[in-house]
C-alpha cells in the first residue's frame, strides 16, 4: 500500500502545479469589470459621435471582426478600416446605438462581454438619403494590453436583415 501512495505523490505534485498554472491568474474584479464596461461604451459612444479613429482605437491591431450572415471574417486593422470605413463618397451617420449587457466575464488577461443591441443609421450619397435599422447579439472578446488598458480583440455579431425605415 505504501508503494501505491508513493507512487501517487509525483502525480498528485504534477496535477497541483498544473492546476495552480492553469488557475493561477484571478478572475476578473469589479475594477476590471467596470474597465471592459468603460471600454465598450466609449466604442458605443465613437459611433455615435462618429468618430473613426475612436471606433478604431477601441481594438487591437490584429483584432478579427465575424460579421452577421456569413460575411467573411475581417482580420486586422487595415480590413477592419476599409470594411467599416471605405473611401466611398457616401456618407454613414449612426443614428441610434443602444447596447445591453447580459454578462460580463473572464480571467486573468481575457474577458468578454455579450448582450443585444439595436442600431439605426442614414447613408447619404449624391443628394439622396436612406435610413436604415437593425437589432441583434453580439459578443466581444476583449484582452488586457502591457499598460492594463483592455481592447477588443474580436468582435461577433448576428442580427435581423437590415431594414430600411425610409
Amino acid at each position: 500500500m505504501k508503494s501505491v501512495v508513493k507512487g501517487w505523490i509525483p502525480v498528485a505534485v504534477v496535477l497541483l502545479a498544473a492546476v495552480s498554472a492553469w488557475g493561477g491568474s484571478a478572475i476578473l474584479n469589479p475594477d476590471e469589470i467596470t474597465s471592459i464596461r468603460k471600454v465598450m461604451e466609449s466604442y458605443r459612444n465613437a459611433w455615435l459621435a462618429n468618430d473613426v479613429e475612436g471606433v478604431l482605437g477601441s481594438f487591437t491591431q490584429d483584432a478579427v471582426l465575424m460579421p452577421h450572415h456569413g460575411v467573411e471574417p475581417v482580420e486586422g486593422m487595415k480590413a477592419i478600416r476599409e470594411f467599416w470605413f471605405p473611401g466611398t463618397a457616401a456618407k454613414t451617420t449612426i443614428l441610434k446605438f443602444v447596447r445591453s449587457v447580459d454578462e460580463v466575464g473572464g480571467e486573468g488577461g481575457f474577458a468578454h462581454m455579450r448582450g443585444h443591441s439595436e442600431v439605426a443609421w442614414r447613408v447619404e450619397d449624391k443628394g439622396t438619403a436612406e435610413e436604415w435599422r437593425t437589432h441583434g447579439t453580439y459578443l466581444a472578446i476583449l484582452k488586457k494590453q502591457g499598460n492594463g488598458k483592455w481592447l477588443i480583440t474580436h468582435l461577433i455579431w448576428d442580427d435581423v436583415p437590415n431594414e430600411r425605415v425610409r
